[in-house]
């Protein structure tokens, strides 16, 4: 008997099976009917899975600031960011523009220079993203952000109907389905012959793991942009540095923007000579992160 003749047969029987069942009304009991009812009668309350997820908050405590905010209208490197004197460490921030309500995300860096005017110096990408025009002062928010973990509400889950049934889904590939279960079993049964050839078949090599270092922040972030290809393009300006750099998507607060870095260096020497690659290619304010 050939393998499909095979099939049919089964697939035939166990649906010959199926309907005289549901004919005579027995041998054949509906386990959802059974267990959608409580003792008392009412049908028992719909539950979800929940799941911790990372999000960004707020830090007043670590910096911020309210005040007035300047681009000098100068096209700036190192994509979205803002510097103010007072800035002990670089800091992932939220810059908002008070008068429209218009924010980003981007880095905090130490305004090493003193200037005239106001305090905060605005990169030409941040400028353009909350909307400040060139040598016009504006008041602007920038608030340090730290991560979170958190738990996320449960999806809601479908009621079951007054059969006690939800989604048909729910028996297709279990063994209630006898024809679902003949046909697993005729395919479980063919691709034993293929498991076993590729069991006997030698593992591929593992590809090697990432150098491991002992630095708190072995990476160098060069940095954070609202615009993808401004990422990619500076990444390629590290490429022909010779410097492999790396573009991690993320989003917070609603926004999603793009971090450069490179790395992660093995030791101190390693990370230093890196650093100053990246500074020889303009990017001056880049600095050590930990991912």
């Amino acid at each position: 008997m050939t393998t499909g003749t095979l099939k049919r047969t089964i697939l035939v029987g166990a649906a010959l099976v199926l309907v005289a069942a549901c004919e005579d009304g027995q041998g054949f009991t509906n386990p959802f009917k059974q267990s959608a009812a409580a003792s008392d009668g009412s049908a028992p309350a719909a539950t979800g899975t929940s799941r911790m997820v990372e999000r960004d908050v707020e830090a007043p405590d670590v910096f911020s600031v309210s005040e007035a905010g300047l681009w000098d209208g100068r096209p700036s490197l190192g994509g979205v960011w803002v510097a103010h004197p007072d800035v002990k460490d670089p800091e992932r921030v939220i810059i908002r523009n008070e008068a429209t309500d218009q924010f980003v995300i981007g880095a905090l860096f130490r305004k090493e220079r003193e200037t005239p005017g106001p305090r905060v110096q605005v990169s030409s990408d941040a400028a353009a993203e909350i909307g400040l025009l060139a040598g016009q002062p504006q008041r602007i928010s920038v608030v340090a952000l730290r991560r979170e973990t958190v738990e996320e509400a449960p999806d809601p889950v479908e009621a079951p109907t007054e059969d006690g049934l939800n989604a048909p889904a729910q028996i297709e590939a279990s063994e209630l389905d006898p024809i679902a279960g003949a046909a697993a079993a005729i395919e479980a049964a063919e691709s034993t012959g293929t498991q076993a050839a590729a069991a006997a078949a030698p593992a591929p090599t593992p590809a090697p793991r990432p150098t491991s270092s002992s630095l708190a922040k072995p990476f160098i972030q060069i940095g954070i942009f609202s615009v993808e290809q401004n990422a990619k393009n500076t990444a390629a300006s590290m490429r022909t540095a010779g410097i492999v750099p790396i573009i991690k998507q993320s989003t917070s607060s609603g926004k999603t923007f793009w971090r450069v870095i490179v790395g992660p260096a093995g030791n101190s020497a390693e990370r230093a000579t890196l650093l100053n690659k990246v500074k020889e290619k303009g990017f001056n304010d880049a600095y050590f992160v930990t991912n």
